[in-house]
Formats: C-alpha cells, sequence, structure tokens
C-alpha cells in the first residue's frame, strides 16, 4: 500500500508563491512610468530581439518579466482577445482594466491549480484620452492586480529601484528627464546601463491611431545626452 504525504494547503501556497519569486527575482526589471503627455516603459535588456515591452492595441502596451516563453504567451494571448473583442464589440470596449483582469484569471488559475505557477510579473499600460484615463496596471504571478497611481516597477530588485526611482520623480516630468530618472533608478549609483541594453518603449499620441513606439538606441541616446 503507498504512502502519501500530507502537505498543508498553507505550506502549498507559500512553496508556489517561493518557486515564483524565485524565478522572477533572477529577471533584469522593468520602470514604468507615466510622463506629461504618455506613458514610457524601460527595460533593461541585453537581448536585440527578445522583447520585453511590446504593444497589444491601440492605446495600450504590455510589459513582462521572468521567463520569457510564459509572459511571451501571454502577450500573445492578450493581443488574440483584444482583437476578438474589439472585432465582436468596437474598438473603444478594449481597455487595459478589462485586459488585466483576464491576465489576472489566467495567472490565478495557474497559481493554484496549474503544475506549477507562471514565474512571470507583467504590466499592462494604456494611454488615456476622452473616454479613460491613462493607466498602470502590475500583474502578480498569482493574479493580484495592482492599479499604480504614477509609475510602476517589475521583477529584479523591485523595492530599491522603486525607491530609487521616487526620490529622483515626484511629479510628472517631460519623456526625457522620465527616461533619464527610469535609467538611473534601474542601473543604480554604482554602474551605467549601456544605451544597446535599454530597451524603451512609449505611449504617446501622434495624430494616428496606434500610439506606440519602440525607441532605437539612436532615440534613446539623444534623448539621454
Amino acid at each position: 500500500m503507498s504512502n502519501y504525504f500530507y502537505v498543508s494547503p498553507e505550506q502549498l501556497i507559500k512553496d508556489r508563491a517561493e518557486f515564483a519569486q524565485k524565478g522572477i527575482a533572477r529577471g533584469r526589471s522593468i520602470v514604468a512610468a507615466i510622463y506629461d503627455s504618455g506613458v514610457v516603459m524601460v527595460a533593461e535588456n541585453p537581448s536585440a530581439s527578445l522583447n520585453k515591452i511590446s504593444e497589444v492595441y491601440d492605446r495600450i502596451a504590455f510589459a513582462g518579466v521572468g521567463k520569457y516563453n510564459e509572459f511571451d504567451r501571454l502577450r500573445e494571448a492578450g493581443i488574440r482577445w483584444a482583437d476578438f473583442t474589439g472585432f465582436t464589440y468596437s474598438r473603444e470596449d478594449v481597455d487595459a482594466r478589462a485586459l488585466a483582469n483576464y491576465y489576472a484569471q489566467h495567472l490565478g488559475d495557474m497559481f493554484t491549480e496549474g503544475q506549477k505557477p507562471l514565474e512571470v510579473e507583467i504590466l499592462v499600460a494604456q494611454l488615456g484620452n476622452k473616454l479613460r484615463p491613462t493607466k498602470l496596471y502590475r500583474v502578480a504571478y498569482e493574479g493580484t492586480i495592482s492599479d499604480e497611481p504614477r509609475f510602476a516597477v517589475l521583477g529584479g530588485d523591485a523595492e530599491t529601484i522603486k525607491e530609487r526611482f521616487a526620490l529622483s520623480e515626484d511629479s510628472l516630468q517631460s519623456l526625457t528627464t522620465t527616461l533619464h530618472n527610469a535609467s538611473s533608478a534601474l542601473s543604480g549609483p554604482d554602474r551605467v546601463i549601456p544605451i544597446e541594453e535599454l530597451e524603451v518603449g512609449i505611449l504617446e499620441d501622434r495624430g494616428n491611431r496606434r500610439t506606440f513606439l519602440r525607441l532605437t538606441d539612436q532615440q534613446v541616446s539623444e534623448l539621454l545626452s
């Protein structure tokens, strides 16, 4: 007769949380912040092709840290959800809060019922218009949604980076200033992140329906100089 080892629900949840947190902590961080005319997302990313920051819909962007293949699948699922919702109803019905809820349900289900929790933390950013405000939603590995009022930090040494960024910026600034503060918060006082290892995406109205723009190394260099 086989012997079964009993594990209390509290211990099981604790073990799953520790497993996910260790995976996320190995990832390099992302800072997302609202500036005076949009949203900027800055990631430390040495890869030129494996992007952490992407467009999801007209005024919505996605950022993820942790295990790349897991958060990239979430990105693709979010794009399909947004396209389906916009086609079935209208483009105005696609908003960041509904997308964040969609991600939260999936992450929560995987955390409690999956073979293992997803080692990811994601951000959904929305550029505001006359109907909706500019928003940042951070979704944790267990499905918890945080409505971040002005900026959010994901992955890595998030608390330390958050403290550094909060000290440098206490109100809405220009893109140049916000990008400089985010880059400094990511790098810390003891090093400088090379321009080619910074991935930067913005949401900003430029007279077109699509508002997402991925900045080139040259554009980032000009802004930081």
